[in-house]
C-alpha cells in the first residue's frame, strides 16, 4: 500500500483543538488555566513557528540571510513548543480515564528502566527538577530501540535528535501557576493521574514501527 506524503507549507501550521472540553481536566488543571495555556501560549507558538517559516521561505527566495541566525532561532524554540504541546494535550485525559500502562509500555519500561516505579519516580523527578521552566519527556530512541527519559530547560536544547517523544510533562511556569503557584511537584503529583497511557501506548507502537506518531 502506498501512501501519498502531505506536507504542510511554510506558514500554515494550526493550532489543533483540544480533544476534550476545557473543563475536562479539573480539579488537576482549572478551565481558566487550561484556556490560557491553550489559547493563549500554544497559539503565540504556532503564531511564531508561521513568522519564522514565511521569513525562511522570503529569505531563500532572495537569497538574503542576513538574519539567519534570529530565524533559525524563532523556528528552533516556536516549532518545538508547538510540536511538545500538541502532544500533551493529547497523553492527558479526564480524571479515571486513562487506563493504565500498556503491555508493550510495561515491557520497555521494564527492560530498560528497570521497573514502572522506577520508571514514574525518575520522570516525576527530572520533570520536578528541571532548571527554570521546561519539559519532562519520555522518549523512544530508534538507534537504541529502548525508552529514555530526558529534561528539556528549553524545549529546543538537551535534546538527544533522534528521540521521538512519547510521554511529555509540561513545567513551564504557565503550565501550573494559575493552579499551584510555586507548587511544581504538587502540579506533577496531580498532573501524573491525567496521563492518557492508551495515547501512550499508541505513540510507542508507531514509534517502534518506525512510524513518527502525528500530532496535529
Amino acid at each position: 500500500m502506498q501512501y501519498e506524503m502531505v506536507s504542510i507549507p511554510p506558514g500554515h501550521h494550526r493550532l489543533p483543538p483540544l480533544p476534550y472540553p476545557y473543563n475536562a481536566l479539573e480539579p488537576v488543571i482549572s478551565e481558566e488555566a487550561l484556556r490560557i495555556h491553550h489559547d493563549k501560549h500554544h497559539k503565540a507558538y504556532v503564531d511564531g513557528l508561521n513568522k519564522a517559516e514565511i521569513h525562511l521561505a522570503e529569505a531563500r527566495r532572495n537569497n538574503n540571510h542576513n538574519y539567519i541566525k534570529y530565524w533559525e532561532n524563532e523556528l528552533a524554540f516556536n516549532g518545538s513548543g508547538h510540536i511538545l504541546h500538541s502532544i500533551f494535550w493529547t497523553i492527558m485525559t479526564p480524571l479515571g480515564r486513562g487506563g493504565q500502562p500498556g503491555t508493550h509500555t510495561l515491557f520497555q519500561i521494564n527492560n530498560y528502566l528497570g521497573s514502572f516505579n522506577a520508571f514514574k519516580e525518575q520522570f516525576k523527578n527530572a520533570a520536578e527538577k528541571v532548571e527554570a521552566s521546561g519539559w519532562g519527556i519520555l522518549t523512544w530512541q530508534p538507534p537504541w530501540r529502548r525508552l529514555e527519559i530526558l529534561q528539556a530547560e528549553k524545549h529546543q536544547d538537551l535534546t538527544q535528535w533522534s528521540g521521538i517523544p512519547i510521554l511529555v510533562c509540561d513545567v513551564w511556569e504557565h503550565a501550573y501557576y494559575l493552579d499551584y503557584q510555586n507548587k511544581r511537584k504538587e502540579y506533577i503529583d496531580n498532573w501524573w493521574n491525567l496521563i492518557n497511557w492508551y495515547e501512550v501506548e499508541r505513540r510507542l507502537l508507531m514509534a517502534m514501527s518506525g512510524q513518527v506518531p502525528l500530532i496535529l
